[in-house]
């Protein structure tokens, strides 16, 4: 089964030049093209140029279907908004409010990313409010003759959802299901701060899979054909990783000792599931620092 059979569409947005890294994914209805997380700024001519493969303008975008609201899955999203009339955006309600006004959303990014959130980024502009379509999860959203079921599915993010097809058994689950794809070949979680939390992370996986679907969508990257047993190696790396972390905190020294010690860790971690000349590239997809980061605030709010 290719992408084409189920209907949707993997649009590679190369982000920074790197392929097989940010996924927007093309959905087609009677309504009109959807995108689910249409990736940051910058990659807008990627998206715009992946759209146009397919026989479709920008301007045409009927709706944006976001997980959540990390700039790497949804900084385009105002920018859109702004280019292309009655464009909807639908977002947990958590996330809505920093969509509208992205401040606090872009002072906590720039904490991590400093001097590098043009280039990494772009522009982040504010969306309307009358723009957006606020989700709690539990919905059913009709587009044409498309059906997409709502689940709230936090533990990446508190403002994370995932979207369901049931007439193609496809689950889009954003960062739900880690890090998987052609150039990552083992399943990596990815914790960053300030949302990580493993019961919650946990329990969204288990709600995914009550929708036995026949293959997941993630936006690092692409399609998984095999749902179950990929979410059973990332619930196996994310109890792996946050006790790395707890140990980590025991130990002497400074948090970027702390860091470091469980960034060697992973790669005892990774050794045997890939080849080791790889080893350390997958790891960095995944950002081990932040993951660290992420997880260790978990530990110190218990």
């Amino acid at each position: 089964m290719n992408d084409r059979d189920v209907g949707y569409r993997i649009l590679d947005l190369e982000h920074l030049g790197r392929t097989q890294s940010v996924a927007a994914c093309l959905l087609e209805t009677a309504a009109g093209p959807l995108i689910v997380d249409p990736g940051p700024t910058v990659s807008l001519p990627r998206l715009r140029a992946g759209l146009a493969r397919h026989g479709y303008a920008l301007e045409r975008l009927g709706g944006l279907l976001l997980t959540h609201i990390h700039l790497d899955h949804a900084g385009a999203s105002g920018v859109l908004v702004r280019e292309v009339p009655g464009l909807r955006v639908y977002v947990h309600e958590a996330g809505a409010p920093h969509l509208i006004d992205p401040t606090k959303l872009l002072n906590s990014a720039t904490r991590l990313y400093g001097d590098r959130m043009g280039e990494l980024w772009g522009e982040v502009a504010p969306i309307p409010a009358e723009r957006v379509t606020v989700l709690r999860g539990g919905e059913r959203l009709r587009f044409g003759e498309r059906v997409m079921e709502v689940a709230y599915t936090p533990g990446h993010a508190t403002h994370h959802v995932s979207y369901f097809d049931p007439a193609s058994r496809t689950a889009f689950v954003g960062d739900t299901a880690g890090i998987y794809g052609p150039a990552f070949p083992v399943v990596l979680p990815v914790t960053p701060p300030p949302d990580f939390d493993l019961e919650a992370w946990l329990a969204s996986i288990a709600r995914i899979l009550e929708w036995h679907p026949d293959q997941i969508v993630l936006t690092h990257f692409g399609t998984g054909r095999d749902p179950q047993r990929h979410f059973e190696e990332l619930r196996r790396g994310l109890v792996a990783w946050a006790e790395l972390t707890r140990v980590s905190l025991a130990k002497d020294g400074s948090d970027a000792d702390r860091a470091h010690w469980f960034a060697e860790q992973l790669e005892e971690w990774i050794e045997g599931k890939v080849a080791p000349d790889l080893a350390k590239q997958y790891l960095a997809g995944a950002g081990p620092e932040a993951c660290w980061q992420g997880m260790a605030r978990y530990w110190r709010k218990r």
